[in-house]
């Protein structure tokens, strides 16, 4: 039996009560510290702090570092500044997605690629693969822990943890490399993964228990409390935020998913773009759709979908959303059952029942006042 990988946090959180720890991709990761009800609530109202060290980051430098990136992802790289991240996604030749990213500018010969846990080795051989040139590629997913800082108190607990003025004004995708928090080098993204505001916060791995401690003791009088991978997947569920492996595939592209604003057909050649513009010039068989279960039923990833006797498809994500109390579900269905307002079946348990497509994301953050 394969021993599970445990982040640098792990000693930390691993004794406190009510933690519960799965098998997340060959980690060993807590799914909920207090409930996952809780802790999502306490995201959406005050702020949660994840635990995210699992994720991969790899360095990305060279002359011809942009090029490069340029060619392996769909996003446009070269309308990054230095200290600007983005969101994007590299794909197979036939348009299926290898992973989806963020890409941090750091200068114009060095980024930072952030990719997905389950994947950091499968991505870092397709990364290999594709080289030339004057650009090189390092793994250092090993140094770096990364703490997630989420929900609309996210700022106000940074500024108590003593977080440099310039960080707490950062705007959306963007990110400080050199800065300090609690005594520790870091750097620190508005980014997250929850749908509310919230920073990502990258440390060496031996220094992550002291951000993690300083965190908790900042955010304790704004409701800051430990959250897990539960309330990390119905957050971003709601937010319709895509997770690899369901939304996301090597047989689901990024147009069909819905993501194709991050697919930049325009730029020069990137692998995949020929897959991708074919599909849109010929048109969508398959979209991903939000629905809402009519009769009473939860829909869980992998139920099939039907129209009369014909399966049309599959939910992706689904579950009572913690927020709104209503059975949702994200579901890949053929494109002529797409439309709002369209009836269709989700087989539970052997039983076929009503559900409705409808708009999504299901959950829209407020602006603050």
């Amino acid at each position: 039996m394969t021993e599970l990988k445990r982040t640098p946090l792990y000693p930390l959180y691993a004794e406190l009560p009510g933690v519960r720890c799965i098998d997340f991709g060959g980690w060993e990761l807590p799914v909920q510290f207090s409930g996952i009800q809780k802790e999502h609530d306490a995201v959406r109202r005050q702020a949660g702090l994840f635990d995210v060290s699992h994720m991969g980051e790899f360095l990305v430098t060279g002359k011809f570092a942009e090029n490069f990136l340029q060619q392996v992802t769909t996003n446009d790289v070269a309308k990054l500044a230095d200290g600007q991240a983005q969101y994007t996604l590299m794909c197979y030749p036939d348009g299926g997605v290898v992973d989806d990213l963020l890409v941090y500018r750091i200068s114009a010969d060095h980024y930072m690629v952030v990719v997905n846990a389950s994947n950091i080795d499968k991505d870092f051989d397709w990364m290999q693969q594709h080289l030339s040139g004057d650009v090189s590629l390092e793994n250092v997913s090993d140094s770096y822990a990364l703490l997630a800082l989420q929900g609309p108190e996210a700022a106000a607990i940074l500024k108590a943890a003593g977080a440099e003025s310039d960080v707490l004004e950062l705007p959306s995708f963007h990110f400080k490399k050199d800065t300090v928090l609690a005594g520790v080098p870091s750097i620190i993204s508005r980014t997250g993964y929850t749908g509310e505001d919230g920073f990502e916060i990258y440390v060496a791995s031996e220094q992550a228990g002291a951000v993690w401690n300083a965190l908790l003791a900042a955010g304790e009088p704004f409701g800051l409390i430990p959250a897990g991978l539960g309330a990390r997947d119905t957050l971003r569920f709601e937010a319709r935020l895509p997770l690899y492996g369901q939304e996301l595939s090597s047989t689901i592209s990024p147009l069909e998913a819905g993501v194709g604003f991050f697919v930049k057909l325009g730029k020069e050649d990137f692998i995949g773009k020929e897959a991708l513009v074919k599909q849109k010039e010929e048109g969508l068989t398959r979209k991903l759709v939000g629905i809402e279960m009519i009769d009473r039923g939860i829909p869980r990833s992998h139920y099939p979908v039907y129209a009369g006797a014909v399966q049309i498809g599959e939910v992706t994500t689904g579950t009572q959303s913690p927020t709104l109390k209503r059975n949702l579900g994200l579901a890949l269905l053929q494109s002529d059952y797409s439309a709002l307002g369209t009836e269709v079946e989700v087989e539970i348990r052997g039983k076929r029942l009503k559900a409705e497509v409808i708009k999504s994301p299901f959950y829209r953050r407020l602006p603050k006042e």
